[in-house]
């Protein structure tokens, strides 16, 4: 072959090669994801939990920008050249494939046709429909600590220019001193505002609340008066204590155990009512979550000291046996987490068939451990009774007794709707709608 016929032949023959890899690379990736959605739907992983995507197929060019984007891994992917969520229940609300996205081909929603979020209506300022009240954070639905951050401190731009010349005793009350309210709170304080926080328990608010040693999934976020903040996955601890230190270098102010009891209207603003006094102010931002008042089983023996709604310390329930009642991330870790102490008992008892609301690695530490040995999975059933030294359960008909010292109710909250409708906020009931 001549050197003339030979160049010809490669520039004949590469591209051809180049095409049958790609195609044969796109045919894999697309086995790949789709075994990926078959195995989620086959476990009933299929409703996120939060704030997600839908790609508009049509739109969709298949450049996986948005697959690349996701700070999570593998929650889109792309079959037959399209976007896909393959992972619903693993998405958190980070946003990124949106921002991604070149031809803005994604929409963020909230709930699913079989699954309703409640959300409370509020403008692009995070005002909500009563001219004054403003909310952010995870209680309108941004839960991951980087967007609720974000959230507190545009939220109080949009306060800043709410209030304008207009005088009050305050400018702002900020009602929670998490992601959200802690944000707002250095917004305020940078600003140089009239403002008064008021937080029920301590600085964090549910991160607060967390277990011991919890991983914090996080992104690089700016905080007013400090600047950016990079960090990318760390523990409760190391974030409160980082939390803690800029409290104190800044000096902002925080009224810690004072808990808002009411919200009126008075005047051109609002008095927020608390046990230690009552506050004037032009503003309100309520930060205060979607957890509300933990939600109960309503069974008999509830009522015992023994019956907690959240896991501070694993270590707390050292050789005793225990049973976690839930089917989220916060069940999961808790029953993990006190499965590791020695001469611990520890059961999980969750009403469905699969533990549809929790992140993968939390379900594969739940697998690890129950096939160590150290925990017992009680998948359908429900807590019927509890008593002095044990809990009685049903599984699918089964009576099923326990020996007992403690359990731990991690069974989410009821979200306080009716006190934002009472104060005449618009709650509406998302189904996969913006």
């Amino acid at each position: 072959m001549t050197e003339a016929e030979m160049y010809k032949w490669a520039v004949y023959t590469f591209p051809v090669l180049f095409m049958m890899g790609y195609a044969l690379m796109r045919t894999l990736r697309t086995k790949k994801n789709r075994k990926v959605l078959s195995d989620a739907t086959k476990a009933g992983l299929t409703e996120p939990a939060s704030l997600h995507p839908i790609i508009d197929k049509g739109m969709c060019i298949g450049c996986g920008a948005c697959v690349n984007a996701c700070p999570e891994g593998k929650i889109l992917g792309l079959i037959k050249g399209k976007a896909e969520l393959i992972s619903p229940t693993h998405c958190i609300g980070h946003g990124a494939c949106k921002r991604a996205c070149p031809l803005d081909a994604i929409t963020l929603v909230f709930g699913t046709e079989k699954r309703g979020v409640d959300i409370p209506l509020v403008n692009d300022n995070f005002e909500t429909n009563v001219p004054g009240l403003f909310i952010a954070g995870e209680l309108g639905g941004m839960g991951l600590i980087r967007n609720a951050c974000e959230q507190g401190r545009q939220a109080m731009d949009g306060i800043a220019q709410y209030i304008g010349k207009h005088s009050s005793e305050y400018d702002v009350v900020i009602i929670g001193a998490g992601p959200s309210g802690f944000s707002a709170t250095l917004a305020a304080h940078e600003k140089k505002m009239k403002y008064k926080t008021l937080e029920q328990d301590s600085l964090g608010g549910t991160v607060f609340k967390f277990p011991r040693g919890k991983l914090v999934m996080t992104a690089p976020v700016k905080l007013p008066i400090v600047g950016k903040v990079n960090f990318k996955e760390t523990t409760k601890e190391i974030l409160l204590k980082f939390w803690n230190e800029v409290e104190k270098k800044t000096a902002i102010k925080i009224s810690y155990r004072e808990k808002m009891d009411n919200i009126t209207p008075s005047g051109n603003g609002f008095i927020v009512t608390t046990p230690k006094g009552e506050y004037k102010t032009r503003a309100v931002l309520l930060s205060i979550g979607r957890r509300g008042t933990p939600r109960k089983l309503n069974v008999p023996g509830e009522d015992q000291p023994k019956v907690v709604y959240s896991l501070i310390d694993p270590e707390q329930y050292r050789d005793q046996h225990v049973l976690v009642v839930g089917g989220g991330d916060a069940a999961l870790e808790a029953a993990t987490s006190i499965a590791e102490e020695d001469g611990t008992t520890v059961s999980i008892s969750y009403r469905s068939e699969a533990f549809s609301r929790a992140k993968e690695k939390n379900r594969k530490k739940i697998d690890e451990a129950k096939k160590a040995g150290r925990l017992n999975v009680l998948m359908s059933s429900n807590v019927k009774d509890i008593q002095k030294d044990k809990v009685v359960l049903d599984q699918q008909g089964k009576k099923i007794e326990l020996p007992n010292d403690g359990i731990i109710v991690c069974a989410g909250g009821i979200l306080p709707t009716p006190f934002l409708k009472e104060i005449g906020i618009q709650v509406d009931t998302k189904h996969g709608t913006v």
